[in-house]
């Protein structure tokens, strides 16, 4: 197995919490903050939230989720195996995580417990329902 394949790289001006930090240190302020006595990790990090937008919630988890019960072809890379490089599994989907997806095939009865790391894209023979909106608690 090729352990270089899945290092963990480092990136230029990010900080240890793996935010972006600007040419100054930090994220754009608001005017109206006092941060006067707030360390610089501590700035960015209120910052940053103070800042964000709603967060969309369109993940490929929540998207199999909304298709479930729904006929489909994944297609998987699997970069380090000689004989599997590239796989197909038709099936419905019964269920998906966030690391992986559960299908069963109807012609052979076979269920495949398949995992998201190694999924390249799903193809549906009909309209797939989405909603960006999709929570998993809702």
């Amino acid at each position: 197995m090729n352990t270089n394949y899945y290092s963990n790289p480092t990136y230029p001006n990010m900080n240890t919490s793996g935010i972006q930090m600007g040419a100054m240190g930090g994220v754009a302020s608001s005017p109206s903050q006092n941060t006067s006595n707030v360390s610089n990790n501590n700035l960015a990090t209120i910052q940053a939230t103070n800042n964000m937008l709603d967060i969309e919630q369109s993940y490929v988890e929540n998207i199999l989720r909304l298709n479930k019960g729904k006929l489909a072809t994944f297609y998987f890379s699997y970069p380090d195996s000689v004989e599997w490089r590239d796989k197909t599994y038709t099936g419905i989907i019964e269920a998906a995580g966030r690391d992986h997806i559960i299908v069963s095939d109807p012609k052979t009865g076979r269920w495949y417990l398949l995992l998201m790391i190694y999924l390249n894209y799903v193809d549906f023979d009909e309209k797939i329902n989405y909603s960006p909106e999709y929570y998993p608690g809702n």
